[in-house]
């Protein structure tokens, strides 16, 4: 199974991936965790140490490698380079692993108009297109809000785009247009997961802005999530019997 997470800034998607990855290897899964998101923390989420983290050199920013299999230097312009390069070894070569998951940072996919074609994101698309379509395993992409650097036979491949929302009408507007974008390119199935939400009436309103199928469960405002940040402890060691019941039906029905 292939999910994608995604979300405006700051709903807490990449909290929801590293429990995830967490709850899938729990039960036995092989599980690869990429962090395709330019502001990376997924590693510091799923408990790997500030220090081992900030030791891990994304693909985007390993020179000597993308110039070996694309044929061009990274960051000079006017240059011919392989649009299709080798790229199957990558995850096993360069994936770090926490308490039997693997991990994967890309870096930033850079943007430029429709997209910067430039050797680095000729890598960056031909791995995450090469991890969802052949990877025999749980994987689980934690992406940025914007979702042009998926291509079509890429989206296509995703069991279901999970999308972390907020109280509040821009997040909102944000999953709409997450939506409706992930459909023009073949994604069919959504996951919809409410997060910080503090009372009932915030519940009742999220829940009418979705279909209810979509919808996988809400996470209530809990200072534990905020704290186990702050003290750089991965969630899953440090919530509540509340959070952890939240959790565990979301899980429950995406599974």
């Amino acid at each position: 199974m292939k999910y994608a997470i995604s979300g405006k800034g700051g709903t807490g998607k990449t909290t929801l991936a590293a429990l995830l990855a967490h709850a899938f290897n729990r039960d036995g899964n092989k599980v690869l965790a990429v962090d395709a998101d330019p502001d990376a923390n997924l590693a510091a989420a799923l408990g790997i140490s500030a220090q081992q983290a900030t030791g891990i050199t994304p693909i985007s920013k390993q020179r000597q490698l993308i110039q070996e299999r694309t044929g061009a230097v990274p960051g000079k312009f006017g240059q011919l380079f392989k649009i299709n390069p080798t790229v199957a070894d990558i995850p096993e070569k360069f994936c770090s692993e926490y308490k039997g998951i693997k991990i994967l940072v890309l870096g930033a996919i850079q943007q430029g108009g429709k997209g910067c074609a430039c050797p680095e994101n000729v890598i960056l698309q031909n791995l995450l297109s090469e991890i969802i379509l052949n990877r025999h395993e749980i994987v689980i992409v934690d992406m940025e809000a914007g979702i042009e650097h998926l291509g079509r036979a890429t989206a296509r491949s995703i069991d279901k785009m999970l999308v972390i929302i907020e109280p509040g009408s821009r997040s909102i507007a944000t999953a709409r247009i997450i939506k409706k974008m992930a459909s023009e390119i073949g994604i069919q199935s959504f996951g919809f997961i409410a997060n910080k939400v503090r009372n009932i009436e915030q519940q009742k309103w999220i829940t009418r802005q979705f279909p209810s199928e979509e919808i996988l469960g809400i996470i209530s405002y809990n200072k534990i999530i905020q704290d186990s940040d702050i003290n750089q402890k991965p969630l899953i060691e440090t919530w509540d019997n509340k959070l952890k019941k939240e959790f565990d039906l979301i899980y429950k029905n995406l599974c």
